[in-house]
């Protein structure tokens, strides 16, 4: 489902137009480097342009709107942009929700394709469902790149971390020697090498400049970040456009419960080091408004950031339950899936492994929705001598994805946090009988003893209890997977997410008048 990288032809060698009246580039040539020490210059030469009312200049990756596309040096021909004609502005009238009112929105996210995670499914969902009720949708996206509604007007920047240096191999090498050591360029990609994770920091100032040089051509109603919060977005909004922004799940949850489980002392420093806290905790308490995919995740975001109760709304996220539906196959015994990051340790797989360990009087089969290349469930298998019973599939396309819900005998969501759970919604879209972690969002999504069973979070033996429950009893499968799936139905849906959201920005752009 993952976009090309490496798609398309660069355009470095098209010059750079300069805009009536727009300062040279070298008034603002210090936030070229992403450093938070310098962002101090960067803020106050945004200030300065807007108040002479020029348009906010950019620090490296400029794209232009229009009938040329334009990269700083340190793009080195790498950038992308997908784009399409649109329509005079629509007369703004009626409701953003009902189509009435035609918006310009821009999305921006550091790693946009569906297998990054849930936000990335939020980003291809979102767009799909405000480009049906009619309004303009761009989206200025790092790597991995997602496969949008071809309406959506897509806007790819590079990233220099490792860890994309990891998935691209040597294709990652050859953005041209000298946009490695542009000052941006190479503080990613140092201290992504030094463990710390800089890909939102980094991506958020490349946004910026994309996000400047077409809201210059031609105003955005509003901003939405979905979960980077970077400092970009505090430059954004000196350009007078309103920020919303998804927090899917607060970093300092994941980074404590990674710290929990590493085994070493050093393990334990890396994985502090490794989440930028502090900064997505400087920008929420910056922009207009926090959004969160379910009520638990609201409120831990309010605890961790210290944020007030009318900061954040607490919008669930949805399923396309025209892709993930009942198919009428015949569920195959013992068989237990997990989807998700099984290397990410809020995930909990482990504490699955753990569980299934303890059955081993039992036919079993653990099938994992994940990369091929994935640890943490294979090391453990192995710890535990059952290795031979464990699977990973690699990615799946949607439609495989879903015939593995339809397979399963029983659907496992062991998180110790989930900011809303979407594969355990999937799962009951598709009448799969869940067991999950009464952690985070999870008992919002799955209803305990209706749709599925929730045990204590970390507890191998209760998730070992509770599959045997549901493998034992046919019938109380078969309810769960019927309820699940109406449950599903009626309340979680992506247009009803768009609704909700959509009103949101009503809120916030009648707030700016």
């Amino acid at each position: 489902m993952g976009g090309d990288p490496h798609a398309g032809r660069a355009h470095s060698h098209l010059p750079r137009r300069r805009a009536a009246g727009e300062a040279p580039r070298d008034r603002v040539a210090a936030l070229r480097g992403s450093s938070p020490a310098r962002l101090r210059i960067g803020l106050l030469a945004a200030r300065r342009a807007r108040r002479r009312g020029r348009p906010a200049m950019c620090t490296g990756a400029c794209l232009a709107e229009g009938d040329q596309l334009a990269t700083g040096a340190h793009l080195a021909g790498m950038g992308q942009r997908r784009t399409r004609a649109f329509p005079p502005a629509a007369k703004k009238r009626g409701h953003l929700r009902s189509g009435g009112l035609a918006v310009r929105i821009c999305f921006l996210l550091h790693q946009g394709n569906m297998y990054s995670g849930g936000q990335g499914v939020y980003l291809a969902e979102m767009c799909r469902e405000y480009v049906e009720l009619g309004h303009e949708v761009h989206v200025v996206v790092g790597p991995p790149y997602p496969e949008l509604d071809a309406r959506v007007v897509q806007h790819r920047l590079p990233d220099y971390s490792v860890f994309t240096a990891f998935d691209e191999g040597a294709a990652f090498w050859n953005k041209g020697v000298a946009s490695y050591f542009q000052p941006l360029n190479f503080y990613e990609l140092a201290t992504s090498r030094a463990g710390m994770f800089s890909v939102m920091s980094a991506f958020s100032l490349r946004a910026f400049e994309v996000v400047a040089r077409l809201h210059a051509r031609r105003p955005f109603d509003l901003v939405h970040d979905n979960q980077s919060l970077g400092y970009g977005d505090l430059l954004v909004r000196l350009l007078g456009v309103p920020v919303v922004a998804n927090i899917h799940h607060p970093l300092a949850i994941d980074r404590a419960n990674a710290v929990a489980q590493a085994r070493t002392l050093c393990d334990k420093i890396g994985r502090v080091l490794f989440y930028p806290f502090h900064m997505q905790h400087v920008v929420a308490h910056r922009i207009d408004r926090v959004v969160t995919g379910s009520r638990a995740s609201g409120d831990a975001v309010r605890r961790a950031f210290r944020l007030g109760e009318a900061k954040v709304a607490a919008i669930h996220d949805g399923v396309d339950t025209s892709v993930f539906h009942p198919l009428g196959m015949d569920r195959e015994q013992g068989r237990v899936l997990f989807v998700g990051n099984s290397d990410d340790r809020n995930k909990g797989a482990r504490y699955l492994v753990e569980a299934l360990g303890l059955m081993r009087d039992r036919d079993w089969q653990l099938v994992v929705v994940d990369r091929a290349e994935a640890q943490v469930v294979r090391t453990r298998a192995r710890e535990l001598g059952i290795e031979g019973r464990v699977s990973l599939t690699g990615r799946l396309s949607k439609g495989a994805l879903v015939e593995e819900y339809n397979r399963a005998a029983v659907f496992v969501s062991p998180s110790l946090y989930e900011g809303f759970g979407l594969p355990a919604a999937e799962a009951q879209a598709c009448g799969a009988p869940v067991v999950a972690a009464e952690a985070g969002a999870l008992p919002e999504v799955v209803a305990d003893g209706v749709s599925g069973l929730l045990v204590p979070p970390g507890n191998p033996r209760a998730l070992a209890e509770a599959m045997r429950r549901v493998m034992d009893d046919g019938a109380l499968a078969g309810r769960l997977g019927a309820a699940g799936v109406e449950r599903i139905r009626s309340e979680f849906t992506w247009r009803r997410t768009a609704e909700r959201t959509l009103a949101l920005y009503e809120e916030v752009l009648a707030g700016r008048r």
